[in-house]
């Protein structure tokens, strides 16, 4: 599936500032690497720096785009950064560990790649000078459980959920007033952060350094927060897949999809290529954005659904999903997001629809990892 030009001419769109040169962080990822595919077809000069870590890389990937100067170095190294930062007009933050964490012992590793590799990439820009613009890649994860409405209390955020109740099967959250049953609608930016697991806190963190380094030196920064983001070169099947390659791992070795919980819990997925898009959009704003931004597809759909696309998709009907019942501690009920804000500021929108996307993926080409 090509990526769609996100600098195309819109009715009404906001100008578009001319970035020469962009240090992509991050970029042999399976985001980064389709935002500096991106940023090549935008006709920019692109610096991409990543660690090739042995959990998401087993070496060089093969589709790396040969327009843009690779450098391989950890972004905590800040001999290594202080000489690529100089003299690029904006910066794209995607390095990190990503995924719920198999373990709490894993805490060190995620503070160390997400939050101490972020303040060294701040601390090098801080030191020559760079006003920005800065694009951090966050994630809907901030904000723990999503946005719920209850008939008698309005708007409200429920808590932890409760082991106890989860072992009942009871996934859905009640009412933190009533226990009545709540319906879930679109979280909004401004809505009160939750993290519930490792990663979410160092994306959060992550957030306050920049927000930080924003405050410092009036450098614009955006966080996009990501939503479930699918598409061409996922891990196949590691702590760092998304749910859809791990279904797509399981129908291809000829198993049903194993869904937790009822599979009831709603998610909203969104095509890589649109995010890449998004990253783009925010890179050239003008003048630029600041703040956080959903990044989410807007058509939000239960994890169920999502199997049974990829079982049409890879032609296995008949490997129907499995309900588990089990859940993951730090796993939340719904979370799906508003992309208002991003239509608003950033004229963008998700464009890949999620049938045809899901479609496309049951056959798009995945990162295998051997650990």
């Amino acid at each position: 599936m090509p990526i769609h030009d996100p600098l195309a001419a819109v009715p009404g769109a906001r100008c578009r500032r001319v970035v020469v040169k962009v240090l992509v962080t991050g970029s042999a990822g399976f985001i980064g690497s389709h935002v500096v595919d991106a940023l090549v077809d935008a006709g920019v000069d692109v610096l991409s720096i990543d660690a090739l870590h042995p959990a998401a890389h087993t070496g060089e990937p093969p589709y790396l785009n040969p327009q843009a100067d690779h450098v391989w170095a950890d972004v905590r190294d800040e001999s290594a950064l202080r000489g690529l930062v100089s003299g690029v007009d904006a910066v794209c933050h995607q390095a990190s560990m990503v995924g719920l964490e198999p373990s709490f012992a894993d805490v060190s590793d995620y503070v160390g790649h997400n939050d101490l590799g972020t303040a060294r990439l701040l601390s090098s820009l801080y030191a020559t000078g760079f006003r920005g613009p800065l694009v951090l890649a966050s994630s809907m994860v901030v904000y723990g459980e999503g946005a719920y409405r209850c008939d008698v209390h309005g708007n409200v955020r429920p808590g932890p959920r409760d082991p106890a109740r989860m072992a009942l099967g009871r996934f859905d959250p009640g009412c933190p007033e009533c226990e009545s049953p709540l319906t879930p609608i679109p979280v909004m930016e401004d809505a009160r952060t939750d993290p519930r697991s490792v990663y979410a806190a160092t994306k959060l963190h992550q957030e306050h350094l920049c927000a930080s380094f924003e405050r410092a030196t009036n450098a614009p920064v955006i966080a996009l927060r990501y939503h479930n983001v699918y598409g061409p070169r996922m891990p196949r099947n590691s702590s760092y897949s998304g749910v859809a390659a791990i279904f797509r791992s399981a129908l291809e070795e000829g198993l049903a999809p194993q869904v937790f919980e009822d599979g009831r819990q709603l998610r909203d997925f969104v095509h890589v290529s649109d995010v890449a898009a998004a990253n783009v959009l925010a890179l050239t704003a003008d003048p630029p954005v600041a703040g956080v931004c959903n990044i989410a597809g807007g058509a939000p759909t239960t994890v169920y659904r999502m199997a049974e696309m990829v079982a049409d998709g890879v032609g296995a009907e008949a490997l129907a999903p499995q309900i588990t019942g089990t859940w993951r501690p730090g796993d939340v009920r719904h979370i799906i997001g508003s992309p208002q804000r991003a239509a608003d500021v950033l004229d963008w929108r998700g464009e890949i629809d999620l049938e045809v996307g899901m479609k496309e993926f049951a056959s798009d080409p995945l990162r295998e990892i051997s650990v």
